[in-house]
């Protein structure tokens, strides 16, 4: 006999600022419990001293969530001049330290320009969560288990000094996915001659996510007591009033998938595809055909009810063959 699975049915996704100094599995696993959801997942973890954009997949919404994982992002960070740490940044130990010397706004602008512009090489650190034989490499860290990071290229489409107050200072960095800020500090810590550690990271923007978007958990809660009528404690028993009030804060699932080509199906079109079975598109010359690989990817959508039904793949010869699919009743 199949095991039921605990919680209700809820699809969408979730804009959670993150509080600093809990992790990202934490607070999903709250999110989880307060909307008695059966199925949530988080899109790219954050440490727990970063605060800012944590999306929140619940139930279908899980299914993309790679688009998410793989969307640009935007961050605001404070680095601290001076001092290095293990970690790269205010929560791991000091290793060392250096006077702050001849460092200038006008030089740090310099070497943001002449060092972090466009495509760059990274070495990833090894308190990230990049998995070598199965382990997060911070896991390994912690016990003292060094092993040969590869590094990588990522973009740096925009970075900015917005302030510079001696021994630290703010930047600005809207980048590719698989960006290390903590990276960024560290580099240029060594190029300004002090070394330096990340004290404060923010995510402001992921995808097509932007930061007036989301909520706190403080407002969750708001919105859950009210709901509740502040009778019965948040997360406990079942009420749909509070239930109603939270799915009303998630966007939907589409909304991760918003980037790609829009492709509308009839009611037979429709059915053949929930079947897994591969349709005629009507009107080929719609569908882009760049030469990237997400370019043949669209997003399907009803033509009566404009009902998202999920990804699929167009041919070269119009044929639609369904990729990834919502559940359907």
């Amino acid at each position: 006999m199949a095991r039921r699975r605990r919680g209700r049915t809820v699809d969408g996704i979730l804009l959670l600022d993150k509080p600093a100094g809990v992790s990202s599995n934490h607070i999903l696993q709250r999110m989880k419990r307060l909307y008695g959801a059966a199925k949530a997942g988080h899109t790219g973890a954050l440490d727990p001293l970063a605060t800012g954009m944590l999306p929140i997949c619940f139930g279908e919404a899980t299914k993309f969530s790679q688009y998410l994982l793989d969307a640009d992002k935007h961050y605001q960070t404070t680095a601290k001049l001076g001092i290095k740490t293990a970690s790269g940044d205010a929560d791991g130990d000091v290793i060392e330290e250096r006077p702050v010397e001849n460092v200038s706004a006008e030089k740090v602008v310099e070497l943001l320009k002449q060092h972090f512009n466009g495509e760059i090489t990274q070495t990833p650190s090894m308190y990230s969560a990049l998995k070598h034989n199965g382990q997060p490499l911070y896991k390994l860290a912690r016990k003292g288990i060094e092993v040969e990071v590869k590094k990588r290229q990522v973009m740096i489409y925009h970075i900015e000094l917005l302030d510079f107050r001696g021994d630290e200072l703010d930047l600005d960095v809207r980048c590719s996915k698989g960006t290390y800020i903590r990276s960024i500090v560290e580099d240029l810590g060594e190029l300004l001659g002090c070394g330096a550690h990340v004290s404060v990271l923010r995510r402001l923007d992921s995808g097509p996510y932007k930061a007036a978007m989301m909520k706190t958990p403080e407002q969750l809660q708001a919105i859950a007591d009210q709901a509740a009528g502040d009778i019965e404690p948040l997360g406990e028993g079942e009420n749909k009033g509070v239930h109603l009030a939270l799915d009303n804060v998630l966007l939907p699932p589409w909304t991760a998938v918003a980037h790609l080509p829009e492709l509308k199906v009839d009611d037979k079109q429709t059915q053949a595809l929930k079947n897994g079975r591969p349709v005629q598109v009507v009107d080929s010359s719609k569908v882009s055909k760049d030469t990237d690989a997400e370019s043949a990817l669209i997003r399907i959508v009803t033509a009566d009810q404009d009902r998202f039904l999920g990804l699929g793949e167009v041919s070269e010869d119009g044929v639609l063959t369904p990729r990834r699919l919502m559940k359907t009743q």
